[in-house]
């Protein structure tokens, strides 16, 4: 079998974590997988228990920090020492192509120009600061890459600006996921609310965020709305976050509880942290919001409430639009808008009907355009292609 070398910038099991475990997944029959990682977590975990070989080096990762003089004169030597590493634990093996997930890791890229080995870049990201890092991908990406792969029409318009002739070499391949696990009975799901929420009822709406605690996936906009929702409204709702930060922003969870905190609503608001199994709890929610204020590349979140049969509220940017059907699968709001998400979270609370329409549309959509199936296909005629 022909030897892949997927090159990641986490061990997380977020967006771009669990697309790469699902594709090496799916093709690991059919192709000889080694994952590079910068450290262990739970992707790591889900890897070795497939019987994937796992390798831990520095991968170049790419970050704000980088584009300071110290760093850039550091970095040199950095892709001198992880190429070494690399080389080394590869050994005699001939590496047949290499599959960069997401632009923030460059030792595949440099690792294939110096030994020229072909070279996948997918792209996840939207990159709109620093400037000069927006300005310096469309070039990178073109001299590093034999073919690149966006997760979505905004994540390559967002590159395309810059360099039209990357296109030639490009394609779009939407994340595909599926739901293997099946839909909890109504007494295990009215059990798990009610430990979320003691004082919940049957009949209340729970509102859910998924994903990762930081600046831009909108924590701090949706409690804003939700108090002041809570406020003017007698309906019986509750707010639950399920996502956890990185290690350097633990801060972000301190603020964001603070915040609940003041505003005197703990009662209604819950926090837990990122779930492995995290199928039971969509089930539990009835209303999801994606309330990103940065563009999302794409929005797996989005999709794995509609195969939940979940009506999604998502900014209406980015990826995000390309997922959601407005008033079909769910409400498109303007971004970092606080009035017209609570319109848009008040149009499902006044007519709950559509909360089971739309999630029955959006179970529809998400099989038929952002299944696995298509996903691993389109990979693998890919591969098969640069064979």
């Amino acid at each position: 079998m022909k030897n892949i070398l997927f090159v990641h910038q986490s061990a997380d099991l977020y967006g771009s974590d669990k697309t790469l475990l699902l594709l090496v997944k799916s093709l690991k029959d059919t192709i000889n997988p080694i994952v590079v990682v910068p450290e262990e977590g739970p992707l790591t975990d889900e890897l070795k228990k497939n019987g994937v070989e796992v390798l831990i080096i520095p991968v170049l990762k790419v970050s704000r920090d980088l584009f300071t003089f110290k760093e850039i004169l550091k970095f040199p030597f950095q892709i001198i020492k992880a190429i070494y590493k690399l080389r080394k634990k590869i050994g005699n093996r001939k590496i047949d192509i290499i599959h960069s997930n997401t632009l923030a890791v460059f030792l595949g890229a440099f690792y294939g120009k110096l030994f020229r080995i072909k070279h996948v870049w997918h792209v996840h990201e939207i990159i709109l600061y620093p400037k000069i890092a927006a300005k310096s991908y469309p070039f990178l990406v073109n001299w590093f890459s034999d073919e690149v792969v966006f997760n979505s029409l905004a994540s390559a318009e967002n590159l395309f600006t810059g360099k039209n002739t990357l296109q030639l070499k490009s394609q779009i391949i939407y994340n595909g996921i599926h739901r293997a696990q099946s839909f909890l009975a109504d007494e295990e799901r009215n059990l798990i609310r009610k430990n979320l929420f003691k004082s919940i009822q049957n009949n209340s709406i729970i509102i859910g965020l998924v994903g990762r605690i930081n600046k831009h996936k909108g924590q701090q906009l949706l409690l804003s709305v939700f108090d002041k929702l809570k406020k003017e409204s007698s309906k019986n709702i509750y707010l639950l976050f399920i996502g956890s930060t990185i290690k350097s922003q633990q801060f972000l969870l301190d603020v964001l509880q603070r915040e609940i905190q003041n505003r005197n609503i703990e009662d209604v608001v819950t926090i837990i942290d990122f779930q492995k199994d995290i199928w039971k709890y969509y089930d539990c929610l009835d209303i999801i919001v994606v309330p990103t204020t940065d563009p999302e590349p794409f929005g797996l979140v989005a999709v794995e409430g509609m195969l939940s049969k979940k009506p999604v509220i998502a900014a209406n940017h980015g990826g995000l639009k390309e997922i959601v059907v407005h008033q079909k699968t769910g409400l498109l709001f303007e971004p970092c808008n606080e009035s017209d998400l609570k319109n848009a979270i008040e149009t499902l609370i006044k007519n709950q009907h559509l909360i089971e329409l739309f999630g029955l549309e959006g179970e529809k959509r998400a099989k038929s355009e952002f299944s696995l199936e298509n996903y691993i296909k389109s990979f693998r005629e890919l591969y098969d292609k640069k064979l």
